[in-house]
């Protein structure tokens, strides 16, 4: 969001205008005038409503977060011998809801503050900059030597250049530095010095429906002097002298048409197809007179439609024609910020000078050599560190693929070194397997030896109880055999005898618990 505050004195009166620009919206927040007390009341009337005000000054203080009191001095003595201190104390209190530090002000100044000069197109296309013509040119014609930053131009049409130029000091420039004091500020941020009947012109030709062939009349009436803008289609085509005609000291309007005749003639303008009215005077009766003065143009009042006034009051709202200059300025600065249109933008060096931080004296260019020479030293050693960061870097990412590989080698390695370990465990099961083995291969070998001698005695069922223990069903024809079985096998156990007869024969089924234990193997 930009923020800004224009300036404007007119005689011994000053005003100010406090507006924001936020995506293609520029709001008025507040307009102030030291020759109006009953207008700066009945802002105050908008000022004291916090929730309007202080929303916007909260939003407007996030445009500039960094405070830059450190920096800035107290200054007490103001520079602008030509405002009143009283101006400047209404100004300063009307204002004081809004952090001023993070504005830009425009200052809006017009004749005789600056002067204007017409420059033929020709002439000044001669030259590869025609900024340079402009200034060589006014220097013949007027015998003035401007610096460039001191002027600017502006294409009015096909044949002219329209320059526009510093002559003295800009009471709006004093005004902004003297409020900046009183606020205890060493200055406040002066974007540009714009002119107030160029800006005026680009306001009505941009927020007007004009046809090409018609010619426009603005008039400015202020309270002490009045402004007559002329226009061609959209183009600004003259600018008469100040008159000096204003609300305090205008009797009669027959005197504005006369003066606009000779204007017209001056100018060569041939006829009047609109009549603009803007300034302090918006009564009825002056739009009736040109009415019927000008009986075939379109007669208006300066309509603000481009700007968002909803925090205005009334009071303010039907005296915002007197604030016409300050609000064609904010239109026309924001307009060039977004390049949609061409005006005045006067910066001179000395401003520029004396908004920057820091002020060199003639000792402190005499360091300048030392501070190249430091400047020097460092950067050649942030270099040197800069390479050996480099070198660093480059071995770290070495030693990270070295690392990468020995990752890679690592977890090849470990299933075989899992292998490897489940090998001992497998032998060690298979050599007790083997054992085992070993065992029962005896134990069956002397039962079946046992048997083959003898055809009276066999097994029914074999059924092992646990991996050492067995039980032994059989059936055999001669009872004593059984007694020689268990005999035989010390370890073995009758643990039942039954007479079971088969058929006509006498037969005997038993039961006997045959534990397996190595020390059979050493046993007959």
């Amino acid at each position: 969001m930009k923020a800004i505050v224009c300036v404007y004195t007119e005689g011994n009166e000053s005003k100010a205008a406090v507006l924001t620009n936020e995506d293609g919206v520029t709001k008025i927040l507040k307009v102030v005038s030291t020759d109006n007390p009953q207008l700066i009341e009945a802002n105050a009337v908008t000022s004291s409503n916090p929730d309007k005000v202080i929303i916007e000054d909260n939003n407007i203080s996030n445009i500039n977060d960094i405070s830059l009191d450190g920096i800035e001095t107290e200054i007490d003595k103001p520079d602008f011998e030509t405002s009143s201190a009283s101006n400047i104390e209404i100004i300063s209190n009307s204002l004081s809801e809004f952090k001023l530090k993070n504005f830009d002000f425009i200052a809006v100044a017009s004749e005789p503050a600056i002067e204007f000069h017409y420059c033929d197109k020709d002439l000044a296309d001669i030259h590869k900059n025609p900024l340079n013509a402009i200034i060589q040119d006014i220097r013949v014609a007027k015998n003035l030597n401007i610096s460039p930053d001191a002027v600017d131009y502006i294409d009015v049409s096909d044949k002219q250049y329209l320059s526009v130029y510093l002559d003295s000091e800009i009471p709006a420039v004093s005004f902004i530095n003297s409020l900046a004091n009183k606020n205890k500020k060493r200055f406040y941020k002066i974007a540009a010095i714009k002119s107030a009947e160029i800006a005026l012109s680009n306001f009505v030709s941009k927020s007007n429906k004009f046809f090409p062939e018609d010619y426009t009349l603005i008039i400015y009436t202020g309270k002490e002097y009045s402004r007559l803008i002329f226009l061609e289609g959209s183009k600004l085509a003259h600018i008469g002298s100040t008159l000096d005609i204003g609300t305090r000291n205008l009797h009669t309007y027959d005197v504005y048409f006369s003066k606009i005749l000779l204007e017209m003639e001056n100018g060569g303008i041939p006829r009047l197809d609109n009549v603009v009215l803007c300034g302090e005077d918006n009564s009825e009766n002056l739009l009736l007179s040109f009415y019927g003065t000008f009986p075939e143009a379109n007669v208006m009042n300066l309509k603000f439609d481009a700007f968002d006034i909803s925090l205005l009051n009334n009071e303010a709202v039907d005296n915002l024609s007197a604030f016409s200059f300050l609000l064609a300025a904010a239109y026309e600065f924001f307009g060039q910020s977004d390049k949609d249109i061409k005006g005045i933008s006067i910066l001179p060096k000395a401003i520029k000078e004396n908004q920057k931080f820091f002020q060199f004296s003639w000792h402190s260019y005499a360091m300048l050599p030392l501070l190249f020479a430091a400047t020097f030293y460092f950067t050649v050693q942030v270099l040197n560190n800069y390479k050996i960061i480099s070198e660093h870097e480059t071995e770290i990412e070495n030693l990270k693929q070295l690392e990468k590989e020995n990752e890679d080698i690592i977890s090849q390695i470990i299933p075989l070194d899992t292998r490897i370990s489940s090998f001992d465990k497998t032998q060690a099961l298979l050599d007790s397997a083997m054992t085992d083995t070993e065992i029962w291969n005896t134990e069956f070998d002397k039962i079946a030896s046992f048997m083959e001698r003898r055809r009276n005695f066999w097994f029914t069922k074999i059924e092992g109880k646990d991996t050492k223990n067995l039980t032994i069903n059989g059936i055999t024809l001669y009872r004593p055999v059984i007694t020689k079985f268990v005999e035989q096998n010390s370890s073995a156990i009758l643990l039942n005898i039954i007479h079971e007869p088969i058929r006509e024969k006498t037969a005997y089924s038993y039961v006997i618990n045959y534990p397996i234990v190595k020390d059979t193997l050493n046993k007959p």
